[in-house]
This record gives C-alpha cells, structure tokens and sequence, in this order.
C-alpha cells in the first residue's frame, strides 16, 4: 500500500530528547537494572504507568474489581541445581563421569520436580530433531522414545550447505533449541540433549555453559511436561563425536544424512546417560505493563506495539566496581520509544481500531513476558492485526537503511518496506540470517501463534558518517556494552535516529489501524497455517 501524503502530514512530531530523558530515568542507578520482581520493577512499573495516563491512555491490564489495571501479572517458575549434578555416561558397561559445563550443561528441570533421577537411559540420533508436515519432513519417524535420550543437531537441515527444504543459510523455528526440546517433548522423549557447534549456533560454548548452568525461569504452565523433557541439555560436539565412534557410527556422515528427508533415527548401541540431582523451585510474579486506546469502530480489534522493559538487574562487579546492568539501549531505549509512540497516538485522531502498547517482562529471561500474553491474551490473538517490536532504539543520527530482526516472509514486512521507503529508508536484509535472530526477541511468541509480528531494527548507514560509523558504533557496544554495566544512558545522545524512526513505525500502524487489512504470512511460511485456522474469526 502506497504512502499517502495527507497520512504523512498528520505524522506526529516525535521528541528524541524526550526519549532520551525517559531513557536517562529507567536506566538510572536507582532503577536497580529493572530486574524482575524486584524493587526495580516496581520503580518501572510505577514510572510507565504515570507516563501512560498522563499521555491520556487507559489502563489495559488485568481485570480488578471489574475494571482494568495497569499491569498483567506473570507467575514465572524459577528453578535451579542444588549443588553439583552427578553425570555419568555408560560406555559398554563401563561409567565415565561428565563434568557439569564442560563436556555437558544440564538445565535445571522446568516441569517442577525436585529431584531427577535417570539411571542408564538409552540414547538416540534424531538427526535435527525436526517435524515439519507442511515440508513433508520427520525425523523421529514414529521412533519409541520413551525413557531415552533424544540427541539433536542444533540449527536446520539446510544450514551445512545452504540449500534444501528449509531456507538455505537463514534459520528457521526448527533450528532453534527451544523448539528442539519442545518437539522432544511432544514426541515422548525422557530427555534432549543439543550437540553444540560454533558456527550452526552462531556462539560458543563458554555462551552455552553460562546460560544453561544457572538459575532457569519459565512461564508458569498449565502442563509443564507438554514442552519440557525431563531433561535438557548440551553436549560438546567432541563428546558426540565419541560417542558416535564408541557406538560404532560415524558423527560426521550421520550428520550428513540428517540433511535428508530420508533420514531415520539411529539408537547409539551401548551408550546410555545417567543424571541425579536435586532442583529447588518456586514461583515469583513480575508484571507486564499494558496501555490502551480504544478504537472507534472496531475496538475489538487490536494492534499491539511492544517492548521488553526488564534488564538483568545486579550483579558481580566489573572492573569499575559497578554492580548493576542498567540495559539503556538494551532496553530502556525501546521501552521510551514506546512511551513516545503511545503520547503521538493519544494526541492525534482515535483510531478506528484500537491499539495496544504492551510493556513485557523477562524478555532477558527467555522472552517470558510475551510468552505469557500470547499464551494467555488480554485481547484475542485472533483478533489481533500485527505486533510491532522495539528492542533497541537509535540514540544516534538517522540511517538511510533499517532492518528486522532475523528473516521472515510477511505482508507486514512489505508494508513497512512501502512505508519507509516513503521516507527515503532502504531496507537492508539481515546480514546474519543463520544466527536465527527472529527468534530471539518478544514478536517471535506471537509469531508461532499466528500473528503477523516483527522487530524493527535501526540500520547501520547513517546519514552522517555512513556504514562505517555506524558499524563502528555497533561493535562498540556489541564489545564493551552488550549485557555488561557499561550500557548506560550517554549525556549526547539525542535519539534523532530513533524519533525519525518512530514516524515511519506511526504511519504503518495508522495504515493498519484505520483499515480492513489482515496482513498474513507467506504461503510457505511455518506459521501461516496457525494464522489461517483463526481466518473465520475476522470476517
């Protein structure tokens, strides 16, 4: 769809400074790196809050005493290891003991048991781990994997040699690991195990022991066991490769079948697993923030723009002594940017369908804020018209390009592609598709249901300076900031990228709001199905 020019006139003027100032407050010391349930969170919540009715919107939360609040509260389980877990392989007969994050990184059980305890379970190859019918691919096969081991390839079938029944170096859901233990699951398996490899994973695996051998969180689940194993884990690929060898197969041509359809799951005779160890749980309750403008003649129907307001809190101190992870860009930046988006909408003509602005929780946790809304949504999915994500936002000049997160097919994308070009922005791909980056912010928990969501990311050819200050600025803080107490609120940022940005992400969610448009995904996409089987609701 075409840009008007009466529709980019009534644009509002979007202030960078005043994102910038609601950037200096979430990301103060004060605010304690906005950890979940903790006194930072209150101090956020208590701040989006007065911001958002004072911009002139109403409380779009849960239900209490028959009107609605600020908040959505989250119950998320909070599990760990107690001490250190006994694991052991049994090669023929013979025990050989696992270090817990070298050789392997066991999570913390997810489905509330205190105590896990798996003597000898047999293990067995399931190639990639994948069952996609509308790509006519399986490959567990209908294999009995009750009271085993599945052991999986990280990434897609596709990702060795850029080509096949996926999409070539670009991930797919499939190749990510959630998925993985969540098909594992579904297909029986008392356990998953993810073979680690740099490349395919885009990290190493010093990123793959700290992030699975400490606390774990999840959304509180009606049926936990329905998408977690028993057990969860990673192993090196070295210790996969021995494993294979011991068993008699060769790693490597095994792996080289799974990148077919024809593959079938392979038991690896002799080698079984054996785990005990305790897990403390319980649950905590953190809050997603919810805003809302009601629209004028279908207000039952809903766009929703989001960004996660959590950090990581405090913790150790760097070499500064600075303990607490204040998250400015990450995501403080994207936090404000909603504000700001919310105040221009309030000021300008009522939509004719309302929107959304959802503020999520523990997105730093594994996306669990908007797992939960998605999972239980204060406003029907269905019903739902898109989702537009900010995790992060430019403090810097303007780029000429701009990007998403990851790589997906959706008119969503081709809308917003029509509407920044109106602005003189290019779109410019993902330059790292295999790194699966579409499933790693809060639209991707609404995109496995169906809706049509993206992350909007700011390009990196900037109108002073071009690509190379912009890259410059980029592995600069991807080296000295990213997840570290050194991403702090910066005195000369100015967010004119960022508000120049916010005009073009208005008139595409005015386009949406002020129309009878669906925007679905393509016809091959893996969750086009999902979006189709709800189309009776949005006659």
């Amino acid at each position: 769809m075409s840009v008007s020019a009466a529709l980019m006139a009534a644009t509002p003027t979007f202030d960078g400074k005043r994102i910038s100032r609601d950037v200096k407050v979430l990301a103060s010391d004060a605010y304690e790196g906005r950890g979940p349930a903790t006194a930072g969170e209150d101090k956020t919540i208590a701040y989006l809050s007065e911001q958002f009715q004072a911009a002139g919107l109403h409380p779009g939360g849960d239900l209490v005493g028959g009107k609605r609040g600020w908040t959505q509260a989250v119950p998320l389980r909070r599990a760990d290891i107690v001490g250190t877990p006994v694991l052991a392989l049994d090669v023929a007969g013979k025990p050989q003991p696992l270090t817990q994050g070298k050789q392997i990184a066991i999570r913390a059980a997810l489905d509330g048991a205190s105590q896990v305890d798996i003597a000898n379970a047999p293990l067995v190859f399931v190639g990639y781990g994948v069952k996609a019918p509308e790509r006519n691919w399986d490959d567990f096969k209908g294999v009995d994997l009750k009271g085993k081991i599945a052991v999986v390839l990280i990434n897609d079938p596709d990702f060795e040699t850029g080509k096949g029944d996926f999409d070539g170096k670009g991930m797919t859901w499939y190749g990510r690991w959630p998925y993985k233990y969540e098909e594992g699951a579904r297909q029986g398996a008392l356990g998953v195990l993810v073979v680690h490899e740099t490349a395919p994973a885009s990290y190493g695996w010093d990123t793959v022991a700290s992030s699975n051998t400490n606390t774990m969180f999840d959304v509180v689940r009606d049926q936990p066991s329905a998408v977690h194993p028993k057990l969860e884990g990673w192993i090196q690929r070295d210790l996969a490769a021995t494993l294979f060898k011991n068993a008699g197969l060769d790693f490597e041509a095994l792996k080289k079948q799974a990148q077919s359809r024809d593959f079938a799951p392979v038991e690896l005779k002799g080698q079984r697993l054996s785990a005990h160890y305790q897990v403390t749980s319980g649950v905590i309750t953190s809050h997603n923030v919810v805003a809302r403008l009601d629209g004028t003649t279908h207000p039952d129907e809903t766009l929703i723009y989001s960004a996660h307001w959590d950090h990581i809190g405090v913790g150790k101190p760097d070499a500064r002594g600075d303990t607490i992870f204040n998250g400015a860009l990450d995501n403080a930046s994207g936090t404000a940017a909603l504000l700001e988006l919310a105040r221009g909408f309030a000021s300008g003509p009522k939509p004719q369908r309302s929107v959304v602005f959802l503020a999520v929780t523990a997105e730093e946790k594994g996306l669990l804020g908007s797992e939960f809304y998605a999972s239980k949504p204060l406003y029907p999915l269905e019903k739902t018209v898109a989702v537009i994500n900010m995790d992060g936002m430019s403090p810097f000049v303007p780029s000429r390009d701009f990007g998403i997160y990851g790589s997906a097919k959706l008119d969503l994308l081709d809308q917003l592609k029509s509407v920044a070009a109106a602005s003189k922005l290019r779109y410019t791909p993902d330059p790292k598709p295999e790194a699966g980056y579409f499933f790693r912010s809060d639209h991707f928990s609404f995109a496995k249901r169906g809706v049509p969501a993206l992350s909007y990311s700011a390009g990196q050819d900037w109108e002073v300076g071009g690509v190379a200050a912009g890259k410059a600025a980029s592995d600069d803080y991807t080296a000295k900031r990213y997840h570290q107490q050194g991403d702090e609120w910066q005195p000369d940022w100015g967010f004119a990228g960022a508000a120049r940005d916010l005009g073009v992400l208005y008139t595409l969610g005015t386009q949406l709001a002020d129309s009878r448009q669906w925007p679905n995904w393509s016809q091959d996409s893996a969750f086009r199905a999902t979006r189709d089987a709800s189309a009776d609701s949005r006659k």
